[in-house]
């Protein structure tokens, strides 16, 4: 065991004020040498875990048992040198906490770094740490990576161990994490990810049209270029429909639903009591989740699976699809509420097949429009996460 690692001086506001202590990992693992970030989600025995939420973190002691995901990775070698910033209670897509602020965007000037795992992507994006452990229920994982530059993986759902971990909305919640380098990015992968790989050589290569018809012109435009350009690793065999007959705003609809039942499920009985002092956007959708009935969430539910049964059954092993991570650049860190929730809109319909189908989602940063990164996406089949990890390096040499 190595001397205890120092926490890195917060540049850009990425780390709670309660998560500024070190683990120090296994000298002799495939990570040593390298640190990482966690978000405030999960447990590291000894500390608090916030969600986000100080009023949260002030009604619930220290862990007394280390996330299992936090631990693979300090069993790997690496070193933790903090807890991250995130929305509260995870119901956003912007990094903007009202409590602790919003994480810089080193790459974006002025600019959101996306969320809910805004410290996480923030501090990596910044070089306060090699790799962050964040997660993904609506797109906290891909978005993030997209805005600020960085790869990011909502993995095949219970692929990464979320226990000792606060939920959400478990039918959506993954695990999932940040870099910079394609490669450690893969490595960090062979540490977190359990249950069944399932290997197949990809052949299969489509692009969703209707998924580019919800971003903007220039995202779009670059997105192609780089297709283009790369059309040798993934050539293009076919051009699908994500969606086809039902729109995104449709499937939006059903996983806002569902998702919103199952955070009132999870949070509303400590809500009601506590009346925590949750910040703007927060606030309403946590009221939208108390009004979530039972008949709507079976109806929601039910059209849940039948649309991830659909999803499945096209992305069969040796498929991926190409779809934007997100439809624009970083919004502005001082836009108003009303444009935070135009893009969280258009963002979900987006976000939302993954989360559905519980199928893998690699985002790489492929190039900047105006000065801001831009994320490609590749959705793939349950259980190949690894194959798009090794795209994601293939296409990265």
């Amino acid at each position: 065991m190595s001397e205890f690692p120092v926490a890195p001086r917060d540049t850009v506001g990425a780390f709670v004020p309660h998560g500024r202590e070190t683990r120090a990992g296994n000298r002799s693992g495939p990570l040593s040498g390298y640190s990482f970030a966690v978000k405030d989600l999960f447990d590291i025995e000894g500390m608090g875990t916030g969600g986000g939420s100080p009023d949260w973190l002030a009604d619930h002691g220290a862990a007394t048992a280390t996330a299992p995901a936090a631990a693979a990775l300090l069993d790997a070698g690496a070193d933790m040198v903090g807890k991250t910033v995130c929305d509260e209670f995870f119901y956003s897509l912007t990094g903007a906490n009202a409590h602790y602020g919003t994480p810089v965007n080193v790459r974006a000037s002025g600019r959101l770094p996306g969320g809910s795992s805004a410290g996480s992507v923030a501090a990596v994006a910044a070089k306060l740490c090699d790799f962050a452990l964040g997660s993904d229920t609506g797109g906290s994982v891909r978005v993030p990576a997209a805005f600020c530059g960085l790869y990011g993986l909502r993995p095949t759902h219970g692929r990464v161990d979320l226990s000792h971990g606060m939920a959400m909305a478990p039918r959506f919640d993954t695990g999932g994490w940040f870099a910079r380098d394609a490669k450690l990015f893969r490595q960090v992968g062979d540490a977190l990810l359990v249950g069944d790989e399932v290997e197949a050589e990809i052949s299969t290569v489509m692009l969703a049209e209707d998924a580019f018809g919800q971003a903007g012109a220039p995202v779009v435009a670059l997105l192609r270029d780089y297709l283009k350009v790369k059309s040798a690793i993934v050539p293009m065999t076919e051009r699908v429909e994500l969606a086809p007959g039902k729109d995104f705003a449709r499937r939006a609809e059903i996983f806002r639903i569902v998702q919103a039942y199952q955070v009132w499920d999870t949070y509303g009985d400590w809500m009601t009591k506590n009346k925590p002092n949750l910040g703007p956007g927060i606030k309403d959708r946590i009221a939208f989740a108390a009004t979530v009935t039972d008949d709507a969430y079976v109806k929601a539910l039910a059209e849940c699976d039948v649309l991830r049964d659909e999803l499945r059954a096209m992305i069969k092993p040796g498929t991926v699809i190409a779809l934007p991570t997100a439809p624009c650049i970083a919004p502005r860190a001082d836009a108003s509420e009303d444009e935070f929730l135009a893009f969280r809109v258009r963002g979900m319909a987006l976000t939302s097949t993954a989360g559905i189908s519980g199928l893998p989602q690699i985002t790489l940063p492929v190039g900047e429009v105006d000065g801001c990164p831009i994320g490609l996406s590749f959705l793939g089949w349950a259980g190949g996460d690894e194959a798009l990890m090794n795209l994601a390096v293939q296409l990265s040499s």
